[in-house]
């Protein structure tokens, strides 16, 4: 009689419908409860971002509020390299506008369950993360990496919330730096995305001096012929939206005569009808 099958079967991984790979979750060794994540290979078309690149990049659903960036990358650093580790509250592409601000003047995070992006330096390491067996749970909490929860974790935030004056003035420092550092780079992209736009619509380039040792370059035949097309084009559409405007004007005019002249039939109608009307009672 051949062996049976079903007592391998829960060694496999577990997929549930929608592509994800459930892992299950342990907060110690001796723990009995497990938690399940939900890990799914990041695919989004819309988003084309560096951080995030679509064949490294790991999406996970249901991560705990006691595992925080450092936790979740120590927990799949087993499965390969892990570049970069983000947590949110709601799932979404990645925008980075301005500089980066302390800790300290962001508001308080949500304590709940997060959402989060895991990029490997490999992309072999998502299809071991997808095989990995169900009945085989991560452990969160270990000697090596302990994790604080309950009255331990809110006396080490009510410590950590205190900050140095040195600190303070340090990371001030920092970010007003990195500030005027933004502010320059996006004064001097507005700068030229109004150059170009000039260009563009006066057919005009402007000429500035370079660098020490650099050869001023002449316009070439094929820039100039580029920008004679460029005022032709322009010059076409003003005379075709000129021809659209009296076109219309004239259409306008035209009806208007005509309701005028029906208007007219039909006062006279009327009056002939009121001169033809005689009482008759018999």
């Amino acid at each position: 009689m051949a062996p049976s099958k079903k007592k391998h079967a829960h060694s496999h991984p577990c997929i549930i419908p929608g592509g994800f790979t459930v892992l299950s979750l342990k907060f110690s060794s001796d723990s009995g409860a497990r938690h399940s994540l939900y890990v799914k290979e990041h695919k989004v078309r819309e988003e084309k971002s560096a951080r995030r690149p679509l064949d490294r990049t790991l999406f996970v659903l249901n991560i705990p509020p006691y595992c925080s960036e450092g936790v979740v990358k120590s927990l799949f650093s087993q499965f390969g390299v892990t570049e970069s580790v983000e947590l949110r509250d709601h799932p979404g592409s990645f925008q980075e506008s301005g500089p980066k601000v302390s800790k300290i003047f962001r508001p308080a995070e949500k304590q709940g369950f997060k959402v989060g992006y895991i990029t490997f330096e490999k992309s072999s390491s998502l299809s071991v993360v997808k095989s990995h067996p169900h009945d085989v749970p991560l452990v969160v909490c270990t000697e090596q990496r302990p994790v604080t929860t309950g009255v331990q974790k809110w006396i080490q935030q009510y410590t950590e919330s205190f900050i140095h004056p040195e600190k303070l003035q340090e990371i001030v420092d920092s970010f007003m730096q990195n500030y005027d550092k933004f502010k320059e780079e996006e004064a001097e992209r507005q700068k030229q995305e109004a150059e170009q736009q000039e260009e563009e619509e006066e057919g005009w380039v402007k000429v500035t001096r370079g660098h020490k040792g650099a050869k001023a370059r002449p316009h070439s035949e094929a820039a100039n012929q580029k920008t004679l097309q460029r005022e032709k084009k322009k010059t076409k559409r003003k005379e075709l939206m000129n021809f659209y405007t009296w076109q219309h004007r004239n259409t306008q005019k035209e009806h208007i005569a005509q309701l005028r002249k029906k208007f007219e039939e039909d006062k006279q109608r009327i009056a002939l009808l009121r001169a033809q009307r005689k009482f008759r009672p018999y």
